[in-house]
Order: structure tokens, then C-alpha cells, then sequence
């Protein structure tokens, strides 16, 4: 038995989240974890996951049973279009496109997304980040002493967004339905953020950093 073994795991379940990659025209690291964020709260509050006779209610109850786990995958090309057929939430955002898909059991992931690739998936910062969007937004912090890729680090920031939606309350709703917008700040002083941020995530050690890693933190600015 694994150390880090937990029997809500069994079958492992997933949230797939697809980043459009194209050569000419590649997105920036931090667009894409904003946007992988903002897709992950919108595919969870979509009526189709929300309410009770939703299509995807189910799906989405199953997967939050279990330790949350996202994977993230790249597409570029005739893949891209091929991937909106699947069920789940696109988002657009500075350059960026990133969409999210409806969970399911890691052994049965639909061919669309298992032949797109997931490992190597890394970008450019991008220059300076934009202004910061209107209030109510969720700000994310990544740990600055930790490495991560692209890919690893918008799934990061999926679950960081992911802890605040599920924190509940007012605050949360009202972020959620004025569209869940991301700011993924950098150079801020990390210890003491985390003494007051909402929620932290530790990672469960599967790819890239050991078990228990604090990679990400977040908080509503409203």
C-alpha cells in the first residue's frame, strides 16, 4: 500500500483541463493559469452541475468524493476543435484558452483527450501581468519555492479556486456569479500571505513535488 493511499481514490477520478496551444501563437504562463482556474468555477457552478436533475451533477458529486485531482493536457490544431465536443466550460482570457471538462475515471478518459499530450507543457511569463480585473475576483499566489511547470501550475490554481468556491458563503457566490475572475499575483511576500489567505493547497505527490507541498494559496478581494 502507497503511504499516501486514501480508499476514496478508488477508482481514481479526474478533472481534464486542455490548454490550446498553438506554435504561431503560444499563451502566456500566467494567462493560463488564470483561465484554468476561472474554467474549473464555471464548470462547477454551471446549472448542468448544479442543479438537481443537471447532466453533469452526478459526475462532478463522484469526483468531489474522492482526493480532487486535475490533469492538464495541451492541444493545438484539429485537436482543439475536436476537444469541444466534450462535455465542459471553455474560457478565453488574455491569450489563453483553456477548457475544462466534466470529471471522470482516469482508466476511461474519452480518445479526444487521451491523445493529447500532458507532460512538457511550460510557457513564458509573458511579461508584466495586466491590471486587475473588477471586484469581486479571487487572487492566487503560487509558492515561489517551488517549480513547477505550466501544466502543473494551473492545476494548482484550479484547485486553489476550486477550496474558495467550496468555502461557500456569500462572498464566494457573489465572486462566482460575477464570473469568477482570476488574478495570479507574483513577488509578494509569501509567509505572510499564507498566514492570511483563505485557503492553501497541499499536493498529493503524484507528479512533479513531494506529498504534502503547500504550491498555492488564495483569497476573495471583493
Amino acid at each position: 500500500m502507497r503511504p499516501d493511499y486514501d480508499p476514496r481514490d478508488d477508482p481514481p477520478w479526474a478533472m481534464q483541463l486542455v490548454v490550446r496551444l498553438e506554435k504561431a501563437s503560444p499563451p502566456g504562463h500566467g494567462p493560463v493559469c488564470e483561465a484554468a482556474a476561472t474554467a474549473v468555477v464555471r464548470l462547477l457552478t454551471d446549472p448542468r452541475a448544479t442543479e438537481p436533475e443537471g447532466e453533469w451533477r452526478r459526475a462532478v458529486h463522484e469526483w468531489e468524493s474522492r482526493r480532487i485531482r486535475k490533469v492538464t493536457r495541451r492541444a493545438r490544431g484539429v485537436r482543439w476543435p475536436e476537444v469541444q465536443a466534450l462535455p465542459g466550460v471553455t474560457v478565453e482570457h488574455s491569450g489563453a484558452e483553456v477548457r475544462a471538462f466534466v470529471p471522470g475515471p482516469v482508466s476511461d478518459v474519452p480518445l479526444e483527450l487521451a491523445k493529447l499530450q500532458v507532460a512538457g507543457l511550460d510557457l513564458e511569463d509573458g511579461g508584466e501581468p495586466g491590471p486587475p480585473p473588477e471586484p469581486p475576483y479571487a487572487t492566487i499566489a503560487l509558492n515561489p519555492g517551488v517549480t513547477m511547470t505550466t501544466g502543473k501550475a494551473a492545476a494548482q490554481c484550479g484547485h486553489a479556486a476550486q477550496l474558495l468556491l467550496r468555502q461557500g458563503g456569500k462572498d464566494a457566490t457573489a465572486w462566482a456569479e460575477a464570473g469568477a475572475h482570476v488574478r495570479l499575483v507574483r513577488d509578494v511576500p509569501w509567509r505572510r500571505c499564507v498566514e492570511h489567505a483563505a485557503v492553501a493547497v497541499r499536493d498529493g505527490g503524484f507528479t512533479e513535488v513531494p506529498p504534502g507541498t503547500m504550491t498555492a494559496i488564495a483569497w476573495l478581494t471583493l
